[in-house]
């Protein structure tokens, strides 16, 4: 499953980060984390490896598989196919009516239920009142 913005998690345990940073004009630099024969054991969340969940795979062979399937995305990007990207994306992340906590970036907090994601990209957690608010950076936890 994928918990928004950026990490896959198997069975609730994170496997893998993904991040993104500008680069200079248009360029965006994305690193790849994957815990592929141990993970860290976290105070604040459960984490998981490919070797724990009985994978056998080498790096070279997940970093070729990472490349094919980056590429087959980022075609579709490029191709101004974001509606079946962010489609793609929310059949792999929470349920739409997932009660969500989310820990903002000053230090804040708010929680609500999930849903989906807005055209770029945001996080949409509606409150117990109706109302939506979008959420651009932030720690999520189900």
């Amino acid at each position: 499953m994928i918990k928004w913005p950026n990490d896959l998690l198997v069975s609730g345990a994170k496997l893998s980060g993904i991040l993104l940073e500008r680069g200079a004009g248009d360029a965006v630099v994305i690193g790849f984390g994957v815990n592929v024969a141990t993970h860290p054991d976290l105070a604040d969340r459960p984490t998981t490896s490919l070797a724990a969940q009985g994978v056998a795979v080498t790096p070279a062979a997940l970093l070729d598989l990472l490349r094919e399937r980056f590429s087959h995305w980022l075609e579709r990007w490029r191709g101004n196919d974001l509606p079946s990207v962010r489609a793609a994306w929310e059949a792999m992340a929470h349920p739409r009516g997932t009660t969500l906590r989310v820990r903002l970036p000053d230090g804040g907090q708010c929680e609500g239920t999930f849903d989906g994601v807005n055209a770029d990209g945001a996080l949409r957690l509606v409150d117990r009142d109706g109302a939506t608010t979008l959420i651009h950076a932030g720690d999520v936890f189900a």
